[in-house]
């Protein structure tokens, strides 16, 4: 048997084609609410949520804890919660990344911004694991990672991992929401 080149493998996990779905991705789309009382990200001042997260001019809704059942959210409020939450936090924690979290970070007014935020915390992410080698993915992930501080990084790896394919997919997946519901709308109105 050969030796596996763990490293290589997780990195090949996100050579997978959901970020290339994503590519063409409208401001129309990524406000799209499909549901009432949706959370999304938003001007400064229009949201109702109990907390607005956001240092710029646009704010992301939550609330601590959330409700039972969650509000559905928007693909704006899905790329944000993987920029910030799932990427850009870990990439300071662990990659050199200036501190950043829900309440300080500039979101997107465009989907062209958000692609480009993902695009930017997505290249530090896997630079940041490649430049682990095979001991970095062994040592524990330490102090930023809470009750999961003995974990050793690869299996943080893998959480973020399955983290951006169930959540991207999920941003695919309202966009095949917009374009059938807008097309239905377009032949009902016909």
């Amino acid at each position: 048997m050969t030796e596996l080149d763990w490293n290589h493998l997780l990195r090949q996990q996100l050579d997978y084609p959901v970020r290339r779905r994503l590519d063409g991705l409208t401001d129309d789309e990524y406000f799209f609410e499909p549901a009432l009382d949706c959370w999304s990200v938003r001007p400064r001042g229009t949201g109702t949520a109990p907390l607005l997260g956001g240092a710029g001019a646009m704010t992301i809704d939550f609330a601590v804890p959330e409700p039972d059942p969650p509000p559905f959210t928007t693909i704006a409020w899905r790329l944000g919660h993987v920029i910030v939450g799932v990427l850009a936090m870990r990439n300071a924690s662990h990659f050199g990344r200036t501190a950043t979290d829900y309440m300080s970070f500039e979101y997107a007014a465009t989907a062209d911004e958000a692609l480009a935020q993902l695009d930017a915390e997505l290249a530090t992410w896997i630079a940041g694991v490649e430049s682990l080698g095979e001991d970095g993915l062994a040592r524990p992930c330490g102090e930023a990672e809470g009750p999961y501080a003995e974990y050793p990084m690869g299996a943080l790896v893998l959480h973020i991992h399955r983290e951006l394919i169930h959540h991207l997919s999920e941003v695919c997946l309202l966009r095949d929401l917009y374009l059938h519901t807008r097309t239905r709308a377009r032949q009902e109105a016909s």
